[in-house]
């Protein structure tokens, strides 16, 4: 269960000395219960409390590091069930796979295509987080010579092999990058504990529809010494999905609400079996697409992908975006005055709302119109035109301090302002409240660029 402030408090000094920052124990208390703040800012802490603390503080799943440096990744670190009891952390990782019997011309340009595969929404770039080589051949040699091919990668490795002699070929050229290595299972067992003992490698334990055994299995490791340990119950696609997500959102009960040393760990979905079963590209990548999205709505902390369309990688970084995304603090631009195309004294001015959703639609618009103009965005924490105007965040007393704190008057030679069309119930207030002439403009902003041209002509 997630840790109070109360709890958290009783265990600080409570001499209230500041030291952290915070104006009171209390306050820092609170802070770390919504994970906003280093418990390594309380200094007064003796070590014996700090450590109690620490645990205390650690999260239902473990944090787990694949990589190294500016090359890795962090998955695990959530506390709650539900994202809107809290937050949910460190979003799920998207693998791509590549096969050890691919030729060298098709291997590097699916890297490359993994490498650069980047997406731009509401300001955040969307990218892919790890390569996971597939030991397709079940030749070692093989194996170690794609891993050696992208030891220098941008990105971290998986490494995907049941078989232990082709895993130590591989990590004995990578293993110091700290890759994933996939899997243990009931068979391999201390082959593999060995292997990411010795290379101090998070390992994948492999256990397909059988929470029994993966119990029993996940305390054996421990039990060896792995700490670093993420779980793959088994992806089965088709009418088998149904299993796969039971088995996803028990073990993350059994973590968040049992506190079940044997299930604190993140889980692995694998998407990529869809094509065993499916060869039809665009069948199988929509197949695909749908099982990531359903397994990531169910808790699952690392996927790995086989298709690298657009298409099907789209929908899924979005709705990531989405899912890891703060639901108690909307998405917010910085507000202020924004400048579009070439301006002068007599370029038109428009405003906003600093909702990410509302700016980035507003910002395409505009810029894909090549549009000329100033652009005032209004803070109304992070919300919408009508949502703002409904909750009077978007009134005439604020549109009037945006234009007067901005210095928009300075850089212009009228007093005309065009507002969201959704904004209309209270154009009447902001020229009451700034003196100045509003426009109502189109509830939609792909038709602002032809107000603009318009406006234009009747000059």
């Amino acid at each position: 269960m997630r840790t109070t402030a109360m709890e958290i408090y009783r265990l600080l000094p409570k001499t209230n000395c500041a030291k952290c920052g915070e104006g009171s124990c209390m306050a820092f208390a609170t802070k770390l219960s919504e994970k906003e703040t280093d418990l390594k800012l309380c200094t007064p802490l003796e070590k014996k409390t700090f450590e109690e603390l620490d645990k205390l503080l650690s999260p239902a799943v473990r944090e787990i590091i694949i990589g190294k440096g500016d090359r890795s990744l962090i998955i695990g670190g959530d506390e709650v069930l539900y994202r809107y009891e809290l937050t949910y952390y460190n979003p799920t990782a998207l693998v791509i796979d590549v096969s050890d019997d691919m030729d060298e011309l098709n291997l590097n340009e699916r890297v490359k295509t993994i490498e650069d595969a980047e997406f731009e929404r509401t300001g955040e770039k969307l990218k892919l987080n790890a390569i996971a080589i597939r030991n397709t051949s079940g030749d070692k040699d093989k194996f170690a010579k794609v891993a050696e091919k992208l030891k220098e990668s941008k990105l971290p490795l998986v490494l995907c092999s049941f078989d232990p002699e082709a895993m130590r070929a591989a990590l004995q050229i990578v293993g110091q990058h700290r890759p994933l290595i996939y899997a243990a299972t009931e068979n391999n067992l201390e082959d593999m504990a060995s292997l990411a003992l010795e290379y101090n490698c998070p390992l994948t334990l492999f256990v397909p529809n059988h929470l029994e055994k993966m119990k029993i299995l996940s305390r054996t490791l421990r039990s060896r010494g792995v700490k670093d340990i993420v779980l793959d119950p088994g992806t089965f696609v088709g009418e088998g999905i149904g299993d796969t997500l039971d088995n996803l959102v028990m073990i993350r009960r059994l973590a968040v609400e049992e506190n079940d040393e044997d299930f604190r760990f993140p889980m692995m979905g694998i998407p990529a079996v869809t094509w065993l079963y499916e060869k039809e590209e665009v069948l199988g990548g929509i197949k695909e697409a749908t099982i990531a999205a359903t397994l990531m709505n169910k808790y699952a902390d690392i996927l790995i992908i086989h298709g690298i369309n657009i298409w099907e990688l789209i929908p899924i970084l979005t709705l990531r975006q989405s899912l890891y995304t703060d639901p108690r603090k909307p998405q917010a631009v910085d507000p202020g005055i924004y400048e579009f195309g070439d301006l002068d004294e007599d370029s038109p001015v428009l405003m906003t709302t600093n909702f990410a959703l509302t700016y980035y639609t507003v910002e395409g618009d505009l810029k894909s119109a090549n549009a000329n103009c100033y652009l005032l965005v209004l803070d109304t924490e992070g919300r919408a035109v009508d949502v703002s105007v409904a909750g009077n965040q978007l009134n005439g007393r604020t549109v009037a301090d945006l234009i007067k704190e901005s210095g928009i008057e300075k850089k212009i030679n009228h007093k005309k302002l065009i507002i969201p069309g959704l904004a209309a119930p209270v154009s009447g207030e902001i020229e009451d409240e700034s003196g100045w002439e509003v426009i109502v403009g189109p509830r939609d902003s792909s038709a602002v660029p032809d107000l603009l041209i318009n406006l234009k002509d009747k000059k």
